[in-house]
């Protein structure tokens, strides 16, 4: 398959296009006062999301050197989303303005090594003075749930619920979210351990009107071959 090639200051430009329509998509949900993102699907209604990295996931170019540059920040913001968990918009937001200050040199005549060693150094004192900056939550449950707050788009409700499951499991126990089959977000709490797993054959039902298999105190094979 042909390939079309860009060199120097063409390819920048639509590298740098392709950063920007994505970025410009992302960093309207940023912070407190973000706006909603309206995403079209293929199947079913549309997808409101105030999300940062959800907007940047449905974000595809037609232009194959622009989209080459969405997909730059695009991985920026996933890989910022499984590291922290949070931060994908600001992630993107920093990118674009790197991008944007770094290019703009790098067309003045800087040289690209030296401005990549000037951004670590940068980073580093950054990252230096965020920590400096920062709070330890610890089992701080007041703390907690105004962390989980704000990365819930600042909703109070589901703040006060994630700091109520922190509560009652401690820093020792899973919490586990699932899609609730009703309109109510409810806590469960289950004592000792939880395997997503259900009976092997009928005959280890012990509930034939529930089809439940329920046993006390049993005897528990942990092996990892085929039995």
């Amino acid at each position: 398959m042909a390939k079309d090639i860009l060199f120097n200051i063409d390819a920048r430009d639509q590298l740098k296009k392709g950063v920007d329509e994505l970025a410009n998509a992302v960093k309207v949900t940023l912070g407190p006062k973000g706006r909603n993102v309206i995403i079209e699907k293929k199947f079913g209604a549309p997808h409101i999301t105030k999300d940062g990295v959800t907007v940047a996931k449905e974000v595809e170019l037609s232009d194959p050197f622009q989209n080459t540059g969405a997909q730059l920040v695009k991985s920026v913001a996933s890989k910022t989303g499984d590291d922290a968990g949070d931060g994908t918009t600001t992630a993107t937001v920093l990118a674009q303005s790197i991008v944007g200050v770094g290019l703009k040199n790098v067309t003045a005549g800087a040289n690209p090594m030296d401005l990549k060693r000037g951004i670590d150094k940068a980073v580093a004192k950054v990252v230096e003075s965020i920590k400096a900056q920062s709070e330890t939550v610890g089992d701080n449950y007041d703390k907690i749930e105004q962390v989980a707050t704000i990365s819930a788009n600042n909703d109070p409700v589901i703040g006060k619920l994630i700091a109520d499951a922190m509560r009652k499991v401690s820093k020792d126990g899973v919490i586990t979210i699932e899609e609730a089959k009703g309109t109510d977000t409810t806590i469960g709490v289950v004592e000792g351990m939880q395997f997503d797993r259900g009976y092997l054959s009928a005959y280890f039902v012990t509930d034939t009107e529930k089809m439940e298999c329920v046993m006390e105190h049993p005897y528990i094979l942990i092996y990892d071959k085929k039995i």
